[in-house]
């Protein structure tokens, strides 16, 4: 027996994921009499079919779809043993993938980035942003060789991912100029059921946070006017500024509005022990990997230089109490 190749593998998977052998030759470069030979030899090897021909059409087949799972995971693994050989030069070369939700993506990371850039100017970086929930699933299913997100891990994936605190910010309460509270600069926790609000969609980390909060506070969600939700952070941030309710917002993201004055921060008083102390909604940055997936180094150095930073001392509301 010859055995499969792995350009046989790939000419599977591209077949098994277009349905099609001519858009399957289209996406590899090669022509159509190709990718049947493979298809064929493969068949003929094992004496499987792997696909049915029905008319101008194809579906996959039993053994085609065990072998899909399979081949995959094959393809994956030499993709990561590559990778893990072309790193073995003093980390001259080599790739690394992040997955990061859009706060950390946006406003912190980026200075991890280019620290870690100055150091290996060789490597590539690919960083992909998304929600929180999408981080932490893409980090599980190995598209990402570390996440990095504000939300909480969901319990379905606790036993698959490994996380922990990397860095903090904090939330803070942002109304725009047209808003009363603008003026005032500060509101008792039970006037927070007296206004508008601008929230984040339940997946955003920012949003999970800000109801933890709520409910820490003894307010429901229930009791809050929400009047507009958004997929991201910047759409609220613009509709505060144009001086529609309030809303939950990190403070990486309202700094510069705030200098400039067009955002103001509202402090919250809770009064509920009668000692008038201040609501802070205080958040963790959490660095995720699989834990049982391979490693590579240079996800191994990323990550030592984030605990590192951490340890440093650079992230000092983690000092205070977590919501």
């Amino acid at each position: 027996m010859a055995g499969m190749t792995l350009e046989q593998l790939k000419i599977f998977l591209a077949v098994a994921q277009n349905l099609h052998f001519t858009r399957a030759a289209e996406e590899l470069y090669i022509t159509q009499p190709a990718v049947s030979a493979a298809i064929h030899n493969l068949e003929q090897e094992y004496g499987v079919k792997l696909f049915h021909r029905i008319g101008r059409h194809i579906e996959i087949a039993e053994a085609g779809k065990l072998l899909q799972v399979e081949a995959q995971k094959i393809l994956d693994q030499v993709s990561l043993t590559e990778r893990g050989l072309r790193e073995l030069n003093n980390l001259q070369r080599g790739e690394l993938k992040l997955g990061s939700s859009l706060t950390i993506g946006n406003y912190w990371l980026p200075s991890k980035i280019s620290e870690f850039k100055s150091q290996y100017p060789g490597i590539q970086i690919d960083c992909t942003l998304a929600n929180a929930e999408t981080i932490c699933v893409g980090t599980a299913m190995g598209q990402f060789d570390l996440g990095l997100v504000e939300g909480d891990v969901k319990p379905a994936l606790q036993n698959t991912l490994e996380y922990e605190i990397v860095g903090s910010d904090r939330l803070q309460i942002v109304v725009g100029q047209k808003h009363p509270w603008f003026e005032w600069g500060e509101v008792d926790l039970s006037q927070l059921t007296q206004t508008p609000w601008v929230m984040r969609v339940r997946e955003s980390g920012t949003q999970q946070r800000f109801e933890e909060a709520l409910q820490n506070w003894g307010i429901n969600l229930s009791e809050l006017n929400v009047i507009l939700v958004f997929t991201s952070g910047e759409m609220a941030k613009a509709a505060i500024e144009n001086g529609v309710g309030a809303t939950g917002i990190s403070e990486l993201m309202v700094k510069k509005e705030i200098q400039l004055g067009t955002l103001r921060a509202i402090r919250v008083i809770d009064n509920r022990e009668g000692n008038g102390a201040i609501a802070e909604i205080v958040r963790p940055f959490f660095k995720l990997k699989h834990r049982q997936r391979f490693q590579t180094a240079l996800s191994k150095v990323f990550e030592q230089m984030l605990i590192s930073s951490m340890l440093d001392g650079s992230y000092q509301h983690l000092s205070k109490s977590v919501i």
